[in-house]
């Protein structure tokens, strides 16, 4: 769908307030062009000093006695209850206005508490928040690699040891092999569901419940020009990375035939939102300006709205498949939601064309940011955004090949160059994975240049050891995580893939 497509009419999803081109006003003096670019400064910040990384992986999660049905939240929560209780440093899903007050954004801020704004956190720090579909998320606090994965490891098996008890599971690949996309909370997800039904896009219901990833936060850089290069690289290992690890090959209880579905899925989304910011080849002054223009051009997708009767997100008594929706399942507390369906832009809210009567405000522009889904996001640290959730453990081999690449400049300039003949193979990658000869050698080449990166960063020999037998079973081979799963799909069918995954 093209940019200037306009906006779909109302479709009456119940919930959500339409915010329609009757309702504009002008607006009177808010923010500026400036105070954008400041924002956007302000999402790639240099720090010197030890590189560190956080760890966001995202899982379905599944009743093994019964795969084929969707789990709602509430029973995922209940099963994890007894593993809620420890209070740990935030995690870089914290929002970088909150953790920049406590000096380095991503690594401090916010509440801290058990059951904080931005959900529960476990005894490794690590933080549990659910995405629409019920997909649940585990977050860990930003550190050097090995204790990052570590930390994050051990979070993970008491989740698992505590689902297994209530007989669920964790099941970890790009997209639901078999069950139908459905929607259990209903807070920001109300407003974002309205805003694709008016788009006339199913793919963001199918991208809010029914897919999952392993993303990686990195440092933005120790100086502007480092910046610029873990920018430039980020977005040229896309293709090769997102072929190495491609793992949702199946949709609805049917083989796609492709690698990544996920990566297709984002693919058709709302471009505004989704394309990459600017080119990747940028100069080191040019990345916060090409932030700031993304963030004006981008159509907005929501607004706060304060009600006459209060706050709230959603309306009341908005049901989802077994009854009333959640309507702060993560602790958010905004006022209320609404979705924009006129398809004006912040640029436009900010020169007077706005979608309700008033100003942007600075929280409006960072709630206009959340809602934006490029494949590298600046946020205070750079967020790897494209590569699906892996098997198993396997999701350590993401982390640290990508980390590695990033953090070690002899890697780095290895990878570069690896990569420069598959840099416009997006496509290729998510239909074909390492089946195509150019990403299958710059697959090779960059998990050997991370094998050796990791041995100088002192990784340690377990995770060395987990990415060198990945190596050998997959890229080595011209496999993917995905041929493996569809191989799997085959001989026992979409609900038995999921359960036993869950292993």
């Amino acid at each position: 769908m093209s940019e200037s497509t306009p906006m779909a009419p109302e479709a009456g999803r119940a919930g959500v307030v339409p915010v329609t081109a009757s309702r504009r006003r002008r607006a009177h003096a808010g923010l500026t062009a400036d105070d954008v670019l400041r924002y956007a400064a302000s999402c790639l910040p240099t720090r010197p000093g030890p590189r560190t990384v956080g760890i966001e992986t995202e899982w379905l999660v599944v009743d093994r006695a019964a795969s084929d049905r969707s789990v709602p939240p509430e029973r995922t929560r209940a099963a994890l209850a007894a593993l809620i209780g420890s209070p740990a440093t935030a995690s870089r899903q914290e929002p970088a206005h909150a953790a920049s007050a406590a000096g380095t954004a991503g690594t401090a801020g916010g509440d801290a508490s058990p059951t904080g704004p931005t959900g529960a956190v476990l005894a490794g720090g690590s933080r549990i928040t659910f995405e629409p579909g019920g997909q649940l998320e585990l977050s860990g606090p930003p550190a050097p690699l090995p204790l990052a994965v570590s930390r994050l490891a051990g979070d993970l098996a008491d989740v698992r040891a505590a689902l297994a008890g209530a007989g669920l599971g964790l099941a970890g690949m790009g997209l639901d092999p078999v069950r139908p996309p459905v929607r259990w909370l209903a807070d920001r997800y109300a407003a974002m569901a309205g805003y694709w039904t008016a788009n006339g896009q199913e793919a963001g219901e199918i991208m809010m419940c029914s897919s999952a990833s392993v993303q990686v936060n990195l440092d933005a850089g120790h100086d502007p020009s480092d910046v610029a290069r873990r920018w430039r690289l980020a977005h040229q290992l896309r293709p090769v990375l997102t072929a190495m690890f491609a793992a949702s090959p199946a949709r609805l209880g049917a083989l796609t035939g492709l690698r990544s579905a996920r990566a297709q899925v984002w693919e058709s989304l709302d471009p505004t939102r989704t394309r990459p910011v600017g080119p990747a080849r940028v100069a080191a002054a040019d990345v916060a300006c090409h932030w700031a223009e993304y963030l004006l051009a981008a159509r907005l997708m929501m607004v706060r709205d304060s009600s006459p009767d209060g706050s709230g997100l959603g309306e009341p008594g908005e049901t989802g498949p077994h009854g009333a929706l959640p309507q702060d399942a993560n602790g958010h507390g905004d006022a209320r939601l609404v979705s924009v369906r006129d398809g004006s832009t912040f640029g436009d809210w900010l020169r007077g064309a706005g979608p309700i009567d008033r100003p942007p405000t600075l929280d409006d522009l960072r709630l206009h940011a959340t809602t934006l889904f490029p494949p590298v996001r600046p946020r205070g640290w750079l967020e790897v955004r494209y590569l699906d959730a892996q098997p198993f453990d396997l999701w350590v081999v993401p982390v640290a090949v990508t980390a590695a690449l990033l953090d070690d400049l002899v890697a780095a300039a290895g990878a570069a160059s690896a990569c420069y003949d598959a840099d416009d193979g997006w496509l290729t990658a998510s239909v074909h994975g390492l089946a195509d000869d150019t990403l299958r050698a710059a697959a090779l080449t960059c998990v050997d240049l991370a094998l050796d990166a990791l041995d100088r960063l002192g990784a340690g020999s377990d995770l060395c050891a987990a990415v060198a037998r990945f190596r050998d079973e997959y890229p080595a081979r011209g496999r993917t995580p995905a041929d493996h799963l569809a191989e799997r799909f085959t001989q026992v069918g979409p609900a038995g893939l999921l359960r036993e995954e869950t292993r």
